[in-house]
């Protein structure tokens, strides 16, 4: 019987082969269908030897064994032989004889091993070693190794609130980069005692979502295979002060001196490092020429049909069309022609807008400010103090003067808050904002699957309370000739620059409607009571008011999504909220969680989305929520809706990563790694990341797939859920050190990488008295020194995939 193909696993053996031989080929003579070219040779599949009956040479004796027999998707088997013979053996070789097809790590020698690739059922793989002599007499033995479908096979990490990053047992960290490296060879080592200066030639502060691109063994050519040399591409979130300076930041007030300002700008933005494996482990390339960083102060083009309207026209750009870094950067999603996508998050904290600056405003610019929070007195570390002229430090500064908006920078928020587009492999590209996916506090983006014919489209989440989910569909269809390289700015312009911005309206039935952000349709017009839209323009610029106007269905803090390989299907993780009042189907939780005093859905939830007909054209989906945040020991009727054990119960899921489908554990039952960053949980565990074999939209059973909850306030509402999860489907994976957030993960093509980034440890602590020492730490004690945001290497000490 023939084993249904899992959705984009390698064929089976047999497979092959029918497309390798005709049928009147297989009846021919000794020669099998079966029949393999291995090594320049044509070995016969069939057991049994050949006896040289004309010289009477015995053929060599052979056995064949496989350790382990019996294996789940992902593990290694190693399978060894033997052969003895009279004379001499003169060659040996392994092929694949039936089965879901596997990739051998040797076609000759006694020993190979392979990794159990991903199956839907149960499936036997059979192996045949074949030794020939000198005679040419020729003897086989097969050996049989059953593969079951992937399983979670590791001990779950218990909760705990250790200074170090826990992992499993067989498994083993490292610390790869942090706060401060050096990028270029002439910078010095971090001291990482707060004298470091040149941050423009340094790995930034507070890394937070990243992605992997490889590289050729040899060059900087593109190789997306290649699991031991490439470049992450890593965002940079925000700095911890404390630890910049000597003895911490000048205290508020009066003039911030320059030095210390040039400092923390450019620890934000986006870092690109070249890292590589060796026999010693992963490193960093200090001197590569791919080493990038993009900070507040790099310049940039605005692309896009806001790029040139007068909301972006500023004193350094009067035509609108340029701009000067990225600030606040949380989300990063790669796409299929090479390049990162970076979501600007946190950005509208930095500006300086006192209330005072209103008498000089129009009550539509008020609304616009205010809606996105441009409403600080001094800015979050006071930039736009520094004395003098410097308009890089004045631009923090978005209060009105009495002239033109080209003589100041009122509109130079306007110029943040999109999404950013950098290519990793080439350091000489001009980085662009692209206007058309809209103005927002991205905290995630997902690129849909890219079909050949089909517009693709981008996921977006907005990531304050309340706020929005968002699809941008390129104009574009896709062609795969733009997956090979080539100008891959060129492509981002292509798919990015022209297409439709929608916004997401959930309904309760586990329905919904993509709404579009379109100038003169739905009130989205001039017309509008409460805010008169101007243009295009003005609507992606003010996307959050466009989204109010549209009635879109506000979230638990929308936050990092990823679409899975295996189903197509977005997952979308809900940090949380502790201001909802009101659930909604998609957000039905109000709950009290001690020792807190406040209400609200303090744990979160991850939702899961699917455009109809799988198309991301579509304008309707369907949705329920895959997992509930609760800590185990909360009502299981209303609030540990999954059902959490103590292996598993997490709070505050905030970015989210599947595994690369170039891999067994990016198949069928893809495994999703979830990072937390939560304060509601810490009472218990530091933050963490989960490792779950995730299932697809519509998953539970028709009679249970409806719950409703009723919650502590009084209210009741319905929801739709996914099926159970098992603690063998969920397990806690890693535990990070004191006050660190876990932000970002993402893994090889290979799948035997797990790349981790921790964020902000010891951040509540002072240069004097810090709260934690790591990552200096991770490998003994380290009293007194500063903590660092850093990027962690995991591996398996036995080579194998992660997590399988």
């Amino acid at each position: 019987m023939t084993d249904s193909p899992v959705p984009g696993a390698v064929p089976g053996i047999a497979d092959l082969i029918a497309q390798r031989y005709s049928r009147r080929d297989a009846l021919r003579g000794s020669a099998t269908a079966a029949t393999l070219l291995v090594g320049g040779s044509l070995l016969a599949a069939c057991s049994g030897s050949d006896d040289d009956t004309d010289t009477g040479n015995p053929p060599p004796t052979v056995t064949a064994t496989a350790a382990p027999g019996t294996v789940t998707a992902g593990t290694r088997v190693t399978l060894t032989a033997t052969a003895t013979d009279d004379g001499s053996v003169a060659s040996t070789s392994w092929v694949q004889v039936s089965g879901a097809a596997a990739q051998l790590s040797a076609t000759t020698g006694l020993t190979t091993s392979f990794v159990a690739p991903a199956v839907g059922s149960s499936n036997t793989l059979v192996f045949r070693f074949t030794a020939t002599d000198n005679a040419g007499a020729t003897a086989s033995a097969d050996v049989n190794v059953t593969v079951n479908t992937a399983a979670l096979n590791f001990t779950a990490v218990a909760k705990n609130r250790n200074d170090l990053v826990t992992v499993p047992a067989g498994y083993s960290v490292a610390v790869l980069a942090a706060t401060g490296d050096p990028l270029t060879a002439a910078t010095p080592a971090y001291a990482n005692n707060g004298s470091d200066t040149g941050f423009a030639a340094r790995i930034g502060d507070h890394g937070a979502n990243f992605a992997y691109f490889g590289l050729t063994p040899s060059d900087a050519g593109v190789d997306v295979s290649n699991s031991t040399r490439g470049t992450l591409a890593m965002n940079h979130e925000g700095i911890t002060p404390a630890y910049l300076h000597p003895a911490g930041p000048t205290a508020p007030g009066g003039s911030r001196p320059l030095a210390e300002v040039v400092k923390e700008t450019e620890a934000h933005g986006v870092s690109v490092v070249e890292v590589a494996a060796a026999t010693t482990g992963w490193g960093r390339v200090q001197a590569s020429p791919l080493n990038r960083r993009v900070t507040p102060s790099t310049a940039m083009v605005l692309r896009g049909p806001v790029s040139g309207n007068a909301l972006l026209q500023t004193a350094f750009s009067p035509a609108g069309t340029a701009g000067r870094g990225t600030i606040g950067n949380a989300a990063l999603a790669q796409t299929p022609y090479g390049t990162a996508l970076s979501g600007e998050e946190r950005w509208a904290r930095y500006f300086r807008r006192p209330a005072s600056d209103n008498a000089r405003r129009s009550a539509k610019e008020q609304r616009a400010l205010a809606r996105y929070g441009v409403t600080a007195d001094e800015g979050l570390y006071g930039w736009a103090t520094v004395a003098g002229d410097d308009t890089l430090y004045r631009r923090w500064d978005a209060q009105a003067t009495a002239g033109a908006a080209t003589a100041d920078f009122r509109n130079e928020p306007n110029q943040f808050g999109w999404v950013v587009e950098v290519d990793p492999y080439n350091p000489a590209a001009t980085v662009r904002k692209r206007t058309a996916l809209g103005r927002l506090a991205h905290s995630g983006i997902a690129p849909s699957i890219f079909t050949a014919g089909v517009r693709p489209a981008i996921y977006m989440s907005d990531g304050g309370e309340n706020e929005y989910l968002y699809k941008f569909v390129s104009q574009t269809a896709w062609a795969s000739a733009d997956a090979a390289g080539g100008d891959r700015m060129a492509a981002g312009d292509k798919y990015l620059d022209t297409g439709t911005l929608y916004v997401a309206r959930f309904a309760a039935d586990g329905t919904g409607t993509w709404v579009p952000l379109t100038f003169g349709t739905n009130g989205l017009d001039a017309a509008n009571a409460t805010y008169s839209f101007a243009d295009q323009a003005d609507v992606l610029t003010n996307a959050r008011i466009a989204g109010d106007i549209l009635a879109a269905t506000p979230m638990d803090r929308p936050a990092g999504m990823q679409v899975s390989p295996a189903t197509g299907d977005l997952h979308v993780a809900l940090v949380g909220s502790n201001s909802r009042t009101a659930p909604n189907a998609p957000n039905p939780r109000i709950y009290t969680d001690p020792p807190a005093a406040a209400v609200g859905n303090r744990n979160g939830h991850i939702l899961r989305l699917r455009d109809t007909g799988s198309l991301p054209e579509a304008t309707t989906f369907s949705w329920d929520i895959y997992l509930f945040g609760s800590g185990a020991d909360l009502d299981a009727t209303n609030v540990n809706v999954s059902a959490l054990t103590a292996d598993n119960d997490f709070s505050g899921a905030e970015s989210l990563r599947f595994a690369r489908p170039s891999n067994p554990a990016g198949l069928g039952a893809a495994v999703l790694f979830v990072q937390t960053d939560d304060t509601a949980f810490r009472d218990v565990t530091n933050n963490q990341l989960l490792a779950g074999l995730s299932g697809a939209l519509g998953d539970a059973a028709t009679t249970a797939n409806t719950r409703t909850i009723t919650n502590a306030n009084g209210t009741s509402q319905a929801t739709r859920i996914g099926a159970a999860v098992t603690a063998a489907r969920l397990k806690r994976f890693l535990v990070a050190p004191n006050e660190a957030a876990v932000t970002g993960a993402e893994t090889t093509p290979d799948g035997r990488t797990l790349f981790v980034n921790i964020q902000h440890p010891g951040e509540n602590g002072t240069a004097a008295a810090p709260s934690s020492n790591w990552p200096a730490n991770q490998a003994g004690a380290a009293p007194g020194a500063r903590p660092r945001s850093a990027t962690i290497v995991v591996t398996r000490n036995d080579g194998g995939i992660i997590a399988l």
